[in-house]
């Protein structure tokens, strides 16, 4: 069946063309470089890895055009800056590059860690700003925009006379007005016009433009980004179900005022909580992907995300995580104990098995990636072939092995098996040492070793007469 992908403009799940096959081009709100990534970015980020490997992989392969953006200023670039500034003594303009920095390589080594595929192109606001200039102009002479004394802002009202504003957040516009006030200071004509461009403050790092001194609001860099690297119309945008509005509400609308489509597709992924609450540092729940990955191999935290669908919220516990790591150790022994085995003659036992998991595997992805009905698939294949009689029985292990194949394959297409499950060269060498000493029946060595192992965090396992060890999750 041809993949099927839930619309969040119409609301409908949709059969998926791209613009122009075979060539899909996907972008996806990144991260804003002033702290350390945390889980709930993670779950983002690995939805949409798994959404490209499987547009590039899957049974209808396209070539993946993938767009993931850097915001490197920001109103929370500047906060952090601040206090740096602040303890440092140093000029703001070079606090706010220090942080920028710092940070963008915190987040490249937690995605590195998370097996993610790195995209086509990773953008980072500042080197865009001189195409952002263009747009807002573009905008201005089309009188989608004004200026004000404190920046360039967008006109809803004017924009509202052609087209709907809240097309994609599915609201009605008087409604978004309530409750919406301009705050001292702000040139706004409507409460809901927002800042294209934003005039210099004092110390804040700024470029020059037609309208003085400044910086760029948060949305048009993704609005001039994305058109700029994948064109005017492009296939699929996405993000988190907490950037519908405003922030993906604004790019839509800036795009259509300068004249163009935009995203054909949007996709959102459903946000995430910890122990039934949104984190926050006020709460003093925020949990960093570095504190999970402490815990936890990348591929249980990969296992804890995918278990729910992309569209579902999901929360978060440590118990929770713990559970998923039983689940995963179950894949983790049936592949490390067949890696083990002699080659051997023998039927094909469980070849509808595999051919069962495999068709009911990418039925499942291609409805809206129904992630936790394509994991069953693979833990039910996993359940037939994780079995003694199969795995002892040499006249058997061939099929084990298709079936061990398979695992591997449909794993790969969501992202698991990318990050080598490391073995030390101590732990290497014990094994040796152990394998030679129940070769020569000195069991009571063979225990000795087997002991050291498991203190060093291996689980330790014998299978066809070899000691097969990895890494307790």
């Amino acid at each position: 069946m041809p993949l099927r992908l839930t619309n969040t403009l119409t609301g409908h799940k949709e059969e998926f063309q791209p613009l122009h096959p075979p060539t899909v081009t996907l972008y996806v709100c990144g991260v804003t470089v002033y702290d350390h990534c945390h889980i709930g970015h993670a779950r983002g980020a690995v939805v949409f890895d798994v959404l490209r490997r499987y547009l590039e992989s899957g049974r209808q392969p396209f070539k993946v055009t993938y767009v993931r953006n850097i915001t490197d200023v920001d109103d929370k670039i500047i906060e952090r800056a601040r206090a740096e500034a602040g303890r440092t003594g140093t000029e703001l303009k070079t606090a706010c590059r220090e942080v920028a920095k710092k940070y963008e390589v915190s987040f490249r080594e937690d995605f590195g860690r998370l097996g993610l595929v790195p995209p086509t192109h990773e953008p980072r606001a500042t080197e865009f700003i001189p195409k952002m200039i263009g747009f807002i102009a573009d905008l201005l002479k089309k009188e989608a925009a004004y200026e004000a004394p404190d920046a360039v802002y967008f006109s809803i009202r004017r924009f509202s006379e052609k087209h709907p504003y809240g097309q994609l957040s599915h609201q009605k516009l008087d409604e978004m007005r309530e409750g919406v006030l301009v705050k001292p200071g702000e040139g706004k004509k409507d409460p809901l016009d927002f800042a294209l461009w934003k005039k210099a403050k004092t110390g804040e790092p700024s470029w020059d433009s037609p309208w003085g001194p400044g910086r760029p609001g948060w949305h048009i860099e993704c609005s001039t980004m994305s058109t700029t690297l994948l064109g005017d119309a492009f296939d699929i945008h996405g993000g988190g179900q907490d950037l519908i509005f405003p922030h993906h509400e604004n790019e839509l609308v800036q795009a259509e005022g300068a004249g163009k489509k935009f995203a054909k597709v949007w996709l959102h992924n459903g946000l995430l909580t910890v122990n039934n609450q949104k984190m926050s540092k006020s709460v003093g729940n925020i949990i960093r992907i570095q504190d999970a990955l402490e815990r936890h191999p990348p591929d249980v935290l990969r296992l804890f995300y995918l278990s729910a669908h992309y569209r579902s919220p999901i929360d978060f516990t440590w118990e929770h995580l713990g559970e998923i790591a039983h689940a995963y150790d179950r894949l983790a022994t049936f592949l490390a104990r067949a890696d083990a085995l002699d080659a051997g003659d023998g039927g094909a036992v469980l070849s509808d098995k595999v051919k069962e998991a495999d068709r009911v595997f990418h039925e499942a992805m291609e409805d809206d990636l129904n992630t936790p009905r394509a994991l069953a698939a693979l833990f039910e294949l996993v359940g037939h072939a994780n079995d003694t009689r199969w795995l002892d029985n040499a006249l058997m292990r061939s099929t084990v092995r298709v079936a061990k194949e398979k695992i591997r394959e449909l794993g790969g297409l969501l992202g698991f098996f990318q990050v080598p499950d490391h073995v030390g060269a101590e732990a290497e060498q014990l094994v040796r040492e152990r394998d030679e000493a129940r070769r020569k029946k000195d069991f009571k060595k063979a225990d000795q070793i087997r002991l050291r192992l498991i203190e060093q965090g291996y689980v330790v396992e014998d299978t066809s007469g070899k000691t097969v060890v990895r890494k307790r999750v």
